[in-house]
């Protein structure tokens, strides 16, 4: 008997996430959150050298500057009422195709959230890895005339790597709060799921997560160790996940705004 948690997961919604709700946007370096509309919206915050308030909407999300005379108060009510053009940014962005990925120097590629960019550096070995992560910079060991495919597969097995480590680090976290004990790790490239669980303590997670942002990859792990409990999406179910995330409705709502299109 397996457990899956798929990339567009209509079955089996979590009590405080059911059809209707409003979505949530996330940044990937976001550090506040509001309402606007009923739709709940994580964006990242910044004082700037600037005399107004200033609001941009990307592909990542919202950002919100700000002069650091004007107190938070007042850079929320500005927000709030900017609401409907904010939103109806968001949207657009959701709607818009990824752009195709160019691989070659300089390129940015997502960890955990975050961007980097890409410096091809072939007189370092980085000690058998291929590519170090240096500062925002991801440094890989080849000439710059190596080719697209070869950087990328390159690029592809240092993120596999990393997402092995991370994924084993936090299921070793989460297991104890769930009160189960995981066997074994896969590495999935399904086109249809982020994860799934089995009876006998195995687990599959999509290495793209290591893409994403920690609080989300954090939701699919224990989504899946809680399926080792209760391989059903029943109320149980979910209680044992907000058990554990008590923002659990949050970070899923976040994360069905992702897709493997969206990812490098």
């Amino acid at each position: 008997m397996a457990a899956q948690l798929a990339l567009f997961d209509d079955a089996g919604h979590a009590p405080a996430a059911r059809a209707g709700r409003p979505a949530a946007w996330r940044h990937p370096r976001a550090n506040r959150e509001c309402c606007l509309e009923n739709a709940v919206v994580a964006y990242e915050f910044r004082r700037a050298r600037r005399r107004t308030i200033g609001l941009v909407v990307n592909a990542q999300g919202l950002s919100v500057r700000a002069p650091a005379w004007v107190p938070e108060a007042e850079v929320l009510r500005f927000l709030l009422s900017k609401s409907a053009w904010v939103l109806d940014k968001l949207r657009q962005q959701a709607s818009r195709p990824a752009p195709a990925m160019v691989w070659r120097d300089g390129a940015v590629v997502d960890f955990l959230g975050q961007p980097l960019t890409l410096s091809l550096d072939p007189s370092h070995r980085f000690e058998g890895a291929g590519a170090a992560q240096v500062g925002q910079r991801l440094c890989v060991a080849l000439p710059q005339d190596c080719g697209a495919e070869r950087l990328r597969e390159a690029v592809h097995a240092w993120l596999q790597a990393q997402a092995q480590a991370w994924f084993v680090r936090r299921l070793d976290h989460f297991a104890p709060q769930v009160g189960v004990r995981w066997s074994r790790l896969r590495l999935s490239r399904a086109t249809t799921r982020w994860g799934s669980a089995k009876a006998d303590g195995s687990i599959a997670l999509h290495w793209r997560l290591i893409q994403l942002a920690p609080d989300l990859i954090d939701y699919v792990v224990v989504h899946e160790l809680c399926h080792l409990r209760e391989m059903n999406h029943g109320p149980a179910f979910w209680r044992l996940v907000e058990q554990v995330l008590p923002d659990q409705a949050q970070r899923r709502q976040a994360l069905r705004r992702v897709t493997l299109l969206t990812l490098t």
